[in-house]
């Protein structure tokens, strides 16, 4: 007998015409003691899955049973760890553990109870910040709180629904580490809920997908026989990684619905001409670097810093950023948080004041925000009133003021149709998902016409599987303007797969550039194309072992820095110290 098994599930909200069916004939066994990674897309019924095994819910048709017997609600035998940290702010971090400690231990000493909420504030590395309330704490340290108050309950089995994906990459990588140590030691029986198909093979057992809703169910199942435990940097360069990897994210890929960004392929775009600012003489420190043989300077960075004061004196967050862009690359930022990542982007944008340096673009000086430069926010702030159609048409009407009624239509529609939203076209903002409504920014983008295209994780609030499809969506726009492009990014394979150049900034503060990969793959990319290519796995090492270099700081050790540099020189073919001034700063 398993110890949970789910026979024949099914689950549906609402009724009538309002009727949304979920989740349909679920069916599944896990034996005592397996940790299993269920992946899907964003609202597959994911959560509701989770919350049904919970007890926190029933199924309407079907059994959830545990050791045999029907799951009728809640118990203290299933730890749950939600997405959201749902601390209570004004206690402590070992008070808010110890409202579930005295909820499921009534009985015991209060001497008993406390030693449970001492070991379990031990387990995840709090002891240090024992009596601090959440206000006090990192995301990832709450997070840290909210598993903590699961384990000091000695559930049979741990719930895990999402409990990483709002926080960095770091601190996810450290949270992963943590859950995969706590497995080992009591072999708990887990259910992880998660979109990111890495951190499933790095912890479980068993894969399986939730196909897309409505009526989801689960699919194929993936066996991870990957030895434990799991470095994430060694398993980049693990065949049997690589091979699940290609065939996880390729079975997701197939089954998730494609949203033609082909559509709509006989539309047009009208020959008119936006707005452009004259030419103006370029800053001090743009003529002291003039000695670049570079004729193809389209976008420069001289000497870029940015310094904020603080009632400790001034703290510089960017500490010379230099670099130049021909015309039509795409360039890709990454690295910690907290790196200056954004910074750099949003004084590229004119939103931020420039502390020393300067930035030059199509020979003229940035020195405040303009028409010329189009940026894509996390959130792509719509107005929720208006239409995908009005929100993409605010900034068309401005940007091409002499163009007829009819023209700047049909730049709405021709870009609406690129991201695939022309049958929503008509929809207001609220009514839109949060991929419909990053579709909408990335159109309202490439319809301004932009010099300059400036993307701030623009997929960094979505799940991992509409990520991919919206990095597809934006290669394909892409391709057709070869528009100039910088997008930030904490993503390794995102960094990869949009590039021509990745640039790595060093930790913060005084952050600057570590280090710049050509990636010379061939284009058009797909995320499909990448992961047969020979080479794909060579350019994510580098990125990784780069990453892992600055974890510990600003100064990573000399010779780890030099042996990265001669391992890369091997992966990428680097062009002349001539042509990349910016190198140099490999060496500070």
């Amino acid at each position: 007998m398993a110890y949970l098994e789910l026979r024949n599930v099914s689950k549906s909200f609402g009724e009538g015409t309002e009727r949304t069916d979920v989740l349909s004939n679920v069916n599944l066994a896990v034996e005592e003691g397996e940790f299993i990674a269920i992946v899907g897309f964003s609202g597959s019924g994911k959560s509701t899955l989770i919350s049904m095994i919970a007890g926190l819910q029933l199924p309407d048709e079907g059994t959830v049973a545990l050791r045999g017997a029907p799951v009728t609600g809640p118990g203290p035998d299933r730890g749950v760890v939600f997405q959201n940290y749902s601390l209570m702010p004004w206690l402590s971090v070992s008070q808010n553990i110890a409202l579930s400690v005295d909820q499921v231990f009534p009985k015991e000493s209060g001497k008993k109870r406390r030693e449970r909420v001492a070991d379990a504030v031990k387990m995840v590395g709090l002891a240090h910040a024992k009596d601090r309330k959440p206000a006090e704490l990192s995301g990832g340290m709450r997070q840290r709180v909210s598993v903590a108050r699961a384990l000091a309950m000695s559930p049979d089995m741990l719930l895990l629904d999402e409990p990483l994906s709002a926080l960095d990459a770091l601190t996810r990588a450290k949270l992963q580490d943590e859950i995969e140590e706590i497995w080992s030691r009591d072999k708990k029986t887990v259910i992880l809920i998660t979109n990111d198909v890495d951190e499933a093979i790095l912890l479980a057992d068993r894969i399986i997908p939730l196909t897309p809703a409505p009526k989801a169910t689960l699919g194929q199942v993936f066996k991870v026989d990957i030895p434990r435990p799991r470095d994430r940097t060694a398993m980049n360069s693990d065949p049997e990684f690589i091979r699940l990897r290609g065939e996880v994210t390729n079975y997701l890929m197939r089954v998730g619905m494609e949203r033609g960004a082909e559509a709509g392929d006989g539309l047009t775009l009208p020959s008119i001409t936006p707005i452009q600012k004259g030419p103006a003489k370029p800053p001090k420190a743009y003529l002291d670097a003039a000695h670049s043989p570079l004729d193809r300077r389209y976008l420069e960075f001289s000497g870029v810093k940015k310094i904020y004061p603080t009632p400790k004196g001034p703290l510089t967050v960017v500490d010379g950023f230099d670099f130049m862009m021909d015309k039509g690359e795409f360039i890709t930022l990454i690295g910690h948080s907290g790196c200056g990542k954004s910074t750099v982007l949003s004084m590229t944008a004119g939103l931020n004041d420039i502390s020393a340096g300067g930035i030059v673009l199509d020979n003229r000086e940035v020195s405040g925000a303009g028409p010329d430069r189009a940026v894509v926010f996390q959130a792509p702030s719509l107005m929720p009133w208006m239409t995908a159609r009005e929100n993409v048409s605010i900034g068309v009407d401005e940007v091409y003021p002499k163009a007829s009624r009819k023209e700047r239509r049909e730049i709405v529609d021709y870009y609406l149709a690129r991201v695939g939203l022309s049958d929503a076209a008509d929809k207001t903002a609220a009514e839109l998902s949060n991929g419909m409504k990053q579709r909408v920014g990335i159109a309202r983008a490439f319809a301004l016409s932009p010099k300059l295209l400036l993307l701030d994780e623009p997929f960094g609030m979505l799940d991992s599987l509409t990520r991919w499809e919206l990095q597809e969506v934006l290669m394909d726009v892409w391709k057709r303007t070869q528009v100039t492009a910088i997008c930030v990014t904490h993503d390794v394979d995102e960094a990869i797969l949009l590039a021509d150049k990745v640039v790595m900034m060093t930790n913060g503060p005084n952050a600057r550039i570590g280090h710049i990969m050509h990636v010379d793959l061939p284009r058009p990319r797909s995320r499909a194309a990448l992961l047969e290519h020979p080479d794909y796995y060579r350019y994510r090492q580098t990125l990784l072992d780069f990453l892992e270099a600055y974890e510990g700081g600003a100064t990573p050790d000399p010779d780890r820095l030099e042996q990265l540099q001669e391992t890369a020189a091997d992966t990428v073919t680097e062009r002349t110290a001539a042509e990349e001034p910016a190198k140099a700063g490999m060496a500070a």
